[in-house]
């Protein structure tokens, strides 16, 4: 019999067609699984271990999901909960589900997942050669381990597969592979190794396999030969070109795919339209190797303050780049002379916005805007210094002038105060993988009974 996974979204919080996700369950599936984050935005969520999505979105895409489980009778699986995986977001997680559950009245099961790495046990791993280094990858020591705010290791699908042998009603997984939620029911069931590795690479982002992306919902039949992927929202189709398109989604290659404890190898798939929405496909290979899982870490890189000015003069408009070198130039000597700080110890960043805020140096367009924002970014080894640079800034960034024989200009800033305090920096400082004996010896389960 086929195992059928339902994937509502591609993330909670993206949203999903509701009748696609009706229709999904009456389908009967056998697992409904959903990725819960992303690094897409940054480090800042690994290293502060939150998430950044609302909690109260949060829950109420949840809130529906739970609905569903219940109707279906299956397990519900969330991997990279609360965007990075960390064990703080695992918990949080897990009281948003506990609150509903008391809510609704349900009672039930739940596994959560544990991703979260001590430094010690990582800085064990790298004396014992057990650690090696991904392109790119930081140069990394017991120093630099010791610094970092959160380690988490991406699990595969023997940890999930180890969460729903708990009978599981739902899972809380930290930080997973974006496949492993989905791979792990059908190889458990013995389907077609390849077929599941590749199915839950095209289901990992929902309906993105699709003509429809933004409806989020489809279902997966995994068998003993391949694959079957649908999309449920009306009028959305699976073709050969969108299935077999998303193997580039976040992917190096578009043959090879690399996972705990081996590869997918695509090269000879061949995929076939079934009917006007439903695709197949067949001929994927999984290719065991050594069983490692790849590490993220995150540490504080410093501490920022910004600062926004729009200039609006056509003189000012032309020629904004060079004024904001002018005014780095001339904040530099003031920082010294007022503050007698080093340049080292600090640093200025102008991002013009309407002009290169985005790529910065390789920016290779031009146009001609009517107002160019002006952006400074201030990162310092504290908060009250990058504060305090942030107030020497203020009035020179309200009207410093492009030459010494003109009037003093006056921009605008577009708020007030025009001076925000961003707190911590963050940075990845791990691209890794670990050698594990064990797929569970890196990794923690804890089973709780939540009644009403």
């Amino acid at each position: 019999m086929p195992t059928r996974v339902l994937i509502p979204s591609g993330v909670l919080c993206l949203g999903f067609d509701r009748a696609a996700l009706a229709r999904g369950v009456a389908a009967k599936p056998d697992l409904i699984a959903i990725d819960g984050g992303s690094t897409d935005s940054g480090p800042f969520s690994l290293g502060a271990g939150q998430s950044k999505y609302a909690r109260s979105v949060t829950k109420s895409e949840w809130r529906e999901l739970m609905l569903a489980r219940a109707e279906a009778g299956v397990p519900l699986v969330i991997g990279t909960a609360g965007t990075c995986g960390a064990d703080a977001c695992v918990d949080w997680m897990f009281d948003i589900t506990q609150e509903i559950a008391s809510e609704l009245g349900q009672s039930l099961r739940i596994a959560r997942l544990y991703s979260g790495q001590p430094a010690a046990r990582i800085t064990d791993a790298l004396a014992a050669g057990r650690i090696r280094p991904l392109t790119p990858a930081p140069e990394i020591s017991a120093e630099t381990l010791a610094q970092m705010t959160n380690i988490v290791a991406l699990a595969g699908a023997e940890q999930i597969q180890a969460a729903l042998n708990t009978g599981a009603d739902i899972i809380i997984a930290g930080r997973t592979t974006d496949t492993a939620i989905i791979a792990a029911l059908p190889l458990m069931r013995g389907d077609h190794a390849g077929a599941a590795w590749h199915g839950a690479k095209i289901a990992e982002c929902g309906a993105l396999c699709s003509t429809n992306p933004t409806s989020g919902v489809i279902q997966v039949d995994f068998d003993s030969e391949g694959f079957t992927v649908e999309p449920l929202a009306a009028g959305a189709t699976c073709t050969p070109h969108s299935v077999s398109a998303h193997m580039l989604y976040e992917n190096s290659d578009p043959f090879i795919l690399y996972e705990p404890g081996g590869h997918l190898d695509v090269t000879q798939t061949k995929y076939t339209a079934l009917d006007a929405t439903r695709t197949r496909a067949t001929g994927s290979k999984w290719v065991p190797g050594p069983y490692t899982v790849k590490l993220e870490g995150a540490r504080a890189a410093g501490f920022q303050t910004t600062l926004i000015a729009v200039l609006r003069d056509a003189h000012y408009v032309a020629n904004a780049q060079a004024w904001a070198d002018k005014l780095h130039g001339f904040l530099t000597a003031l920082i010294a002379k007022r503050m007698e700080l080093d340049a080292a110890s600090y640093a200025l960043d102008f991002r013009l916005i309407g002009v290169n805020a985005a790529l910065g140096q390789m920016e290779n367009r031009t146009g001609t805007p009517v107002e160019v924002g002006v952006m400074l970014i201030i990162t310092a080894q504290t908060q009250a210094i990058a504060a305090e640079i942030g107030k020497l800034a203020n009035p020179h960034m309200l009207h410093y002038p492009l030459t010494e024989n003109e009037e003093l200009p006056t921009f605008a800033f577009p708020y007030s105060p025009a001076q925000s305090d961003r707190g911590a920096l963050y940075e990845f400082a791990l691209n890794h993988v670990l050698e594990l004996d064990d797929p569970m010896s890196a990794f923690r389960l804890l089973v709780t009974e939540v009644n009403p």
